[in-house]
């Protein structure tokens, strides 16, 4: 790896320019481990626009959806490590799926050299209208009378894990059913083929509004901005739940610590455009930003979080 950074350094310096300025040189793919329409999609487009205009580099979005991102995971670690290739995901790919699955096909860890984190937020737990609960503590009791036969839908292990911490401290059954991402899932919800889902914010709010879903209550530790009269799933009938997710950007492990620095930059500075401010008002998520050893550190704490949830849940690696 180490002769990979250098390579790549040196072929920068032989063009006359240190890695930071000769960086972009050409358009830059940004992988979404999550369909078009998600909020990592969201913003990685809102991100997009802020990087093209200080670049004067176009910006591509490629869609990598399925296998609760490990495709576009493996993908952006097999890519060329000079910086043209942008992982722009969430807690999914680089905490949780290592304990949820055996085999990744890429090491969260040494594939990857961290960017930056870039947001956070939480989820909100919805459920079609036809359904006879409409508090969390309703549902709390129509599960326990029906074990098993609600069924929960979630696109991410952000929207999974959610779900299943819920069936833990709530002590019910649940049914899950994997999407490859959450639209997929709200689509199915809104038809009345899956009973419920943890969702994020800005795919859940909008079908709220809309009166095709009902709120039952909000996985933050406090009620959201976007949704002040839904309360807490903690103060609604399952004291001490909480549950969140964040966005973060990666590149392929090698990249030239000047270009990863660029990276920062360009990125942090994105988050504070218009279209992320409108990104992040509109999905009830906030900014979050680090350095890349921020990130790293971050990532390490968030990873053993999330172990430990994932197996007080019980939820064997599959």
């Amino acid at each position: 790896m180490n002769r990979r950074r250098c390579l790549a350094a040196a072929a920068l310096l032989l063009l006359g320019a240190s890695p930071a300025w000769a960086f972009p040189e050409r358009p830059v793919t940004f992988i979404v481990p999550f369909a078009a329409g998600s909020a990592t999609d969201q913003l990685a487009r809102a991100l997009g626009q802020s990087f093209s205009a200080d670049t004067q580099q176009p910006v591509v979005i490629e869609n990598r959806a399925g296998a609760s991102g490990m495709l576009a995971a493996q993908a952006a670690a097999r890519a060329p490590a000079d910086g043209h290739t942008v992982l722009i995901t969430t807690n999914t790919t680089h905490a949780a799926n290592v304990h949820l699955y055996k085999k990744l096909g890429y090491d969260p860890v040494k594939d990857f050299a961290p960017v930056t984190a870039l947001g956070r937020g939480g989820q909100v737990l919805v459920v079609h209208p036809s359904q006879p609960f409409k508090t969390v503590a309703e549902l709390v009791e129509h599960a326990r009378h029906n074990p098993g036969q609600l069924s929960f839908g979630s696109g991410s292990s952000s929207s999974r894990v959610a779900g299943e911490l819920f069936q833990q401290m709530a002590k019910v059954r649940l049914l899950h059913v994997p999407y490859k991402s959450n639209p997929q899932a709200i689509t199915d919800l809104i038809g009345g083929q899956i009973q419920l889902m943890f969702a994020d914010m800005s795919t859940g709010v909008p079908q709220i509004q809309a009166g095709k879903l009902r709120a039952l209550g909000v996985t933050a530790a406090k009620r959201s901005a976007l949704l002040p009269q839904v309360p807490t799933i903690a103060e609604s009938g399952v004291p001490g739940y909480e549950m969140g997710y964040w966005f973060a950007a990666y590149v392929p492990a090698g990249t030239p610590a000047a270009v990863v620095q660029k990276l920062n930059e360009l990125l942090i500075r994105g988050t504070t455009s218009p279209a992320a401010k409108a990104f992040f008002e509109a999905s009830g998520s906030e900014p979050f930003t680090t350095t890349p050893e921020g990130l790293a550190q971050f990532q390490a704490a968030e990873t053993r979080k999330w172990g430990q949830i994932i197996r007080a849940a019980g939820i064997e690696p599959e």
